[in-house]
């Protein structure tokens, strides 16, 4: 037994001496050995000779498609109804039904049942090709014995080598903000009082990491959910070196207090900039949906980013309505590699003659259009609620007014 625990933290002490010269000593100077470099460029090769090895063992496979929208026509209602009608008359009639006016309304809640803009945004983006990881959204069959040796030797190296690895660093990475901004709390005053430019930061949001990634380059307050368990305690040990705005539950609700708090938090111009994820929830990496107006009323400048994952290494998108924090922080560690490109673009102010919405679209599609993501208007919390009624209503009024002949 003695033996078997001497073996055991000798290997844990090369384990944490590996981790400490190849990867954390390098970090923390700003450095690089090339290793992950190195590491993408096989990982690269490996997913290229795959898919091409795919390609000619299924030759009679249809090619996949992408998660895309089924096609629509997006002309109003009124044209749509008239190319229907003119099967059975000549031009519309306004305040005349006619039952063929039925087979518009159908075709449209097929089209919403069978692939919708909304749902479509909250499971995973589909892959061209397989990226040899167990989790796709396409059943592959076999293929070569080769192709299945690599997904072998593939397994072995996620969990044997990278989850472990990723398991260490992040065990390590956590007590460290806990313990660092524990001490930091602890310092004068007088450090905390740096004069600091106030502005908002908003990002599109696919990942809880979105943060990690952003925080790389700079510092910011984070507002958010006050969580219990694990999170409730790095929440309440970053509070302690940062002011951040955490919110209870209830308090989320209160539109009014939640901006209050925000436009206090702006106008003190020696805390952070506040980083903001407008849409409320993740998205899967291929749109950006509505941008809650509320962050817009806050005043002072916003500085747009936006973030794009690559989903050729792994799945970034964080599905929380099928997974907990756990099984998503799971997936992620057994991942190939995260990489994602970011964008930093010029801020952006309100103008005199725009309001809060208007101002939230402009920075959405500036956000989209250089993420190269796809620009919707739907809200995003249609992930987890009904569509409002008002939407329903909406409708309703349009297609009364057609045949009503009132303007």
């Amino acid at each position: 037994m003695e033996y078997f625990l001497a073996v055991a933290l000798h290997i844990l002490s090369v384990w944490l001496a590996l981790m400490l010269v190849l990867i954390m000593v390098p970090s923390m100077f700003g450095f690089s050995l090339g290793i992950s470099e190195l590491y993408m460029r096989i990982l690269v090769k490996t997913l290229e000779w795959a898919t091409l090895r795919i390609q000619r063992g299924v030759k009679d496979r249809q090619k996949l498609q992408a998660n895309g929208i089924i096609q629509r026509d997006l002309s109003p209602m009124e044209e749509e109804i008239v190319g229907l009608r003119k099967s059975r008359s000549d031009c519309l009639q306004r305040g005349d039904f006619e039952l063929s006016d039925v087979f518009y309304f159908s075709k449209k809640g097929f089209e919403a049942i069978v692939e919708d803009e909304v749902t479509q945004r909250f499971s995973s983006e589909e892959l061209f090709s397989w990226n040899l990881l167990t989790r796709t959204n396409h059943n592959f069959q076999y293929i070569s014995l080769r192709v299945t040796m690599i997904w072998v030797l593939g397994v072995v190296v996620r969990y044997g080598i990278l989850l472990p690895l990723r398991i260490s660093l992040a065990t390590i990475g956590i007590t460290f903000l806990i313990i660092g901004a524990t001490l930091v709390g602890q310092l004068p005053n007088s450090r905390e009082n740096k004069p600091k430019k106030g502005g908002i930061c908003v990002a599109n949001h696919t990942s809880p990491i979105d943060i990690i990634i952003l925080a790389n380059d700079g510092c910011y307050a984070m507002v958010g959910q006050a969580h219990g368990g694990l999170m409730g305690v790095i929440q309440r040990a970053m509070v302690r070196a940062c002011p951040h705005v955490w919110f209870e539950r209830s308090e989320m609700k209160d539109r009014h207090l939640v901006t209050k708090r925000l436009r206090e938090h702006v106008a003190d111009k020696t805390k952070l900039p506040i980083l903001i994820f407008p849409e409320g929830t993740c998205i899967n990496n291929t749109s950006v949906m509505m941008f809650k107006k509320g962050s817009f009323e806050i005043g002072g400048t916003i500085y747009p980013v936006a973030i794009k994952y690559d989903p050729q290494f792994g799945d970034a998108f964080w599905n929380s309505s099928k997974y907990s924090m756990v099984e998503y922080l799971l997936r992620m560690m057994t991942s190939w590699a995260i990489a994602c490109n970011v964008w930093y673009m010029p801020p952006m102010v309100r103008r005199d003659d725009e309001d809060a919405v208007h101002f939230a679209n402009r920075v959405k599609s500036a956000i989209a259009k250089r993420g190269g993501l796809v620009e919707l208007s739907w809200d995003g919390g249609l992930k987890r609620d009904k569509v409002k009624d008002y939407f329903r209503e909406e409708q309703q009024k349009n297609y009364s007014k057609m045949i009503g002949g009132h303007e």
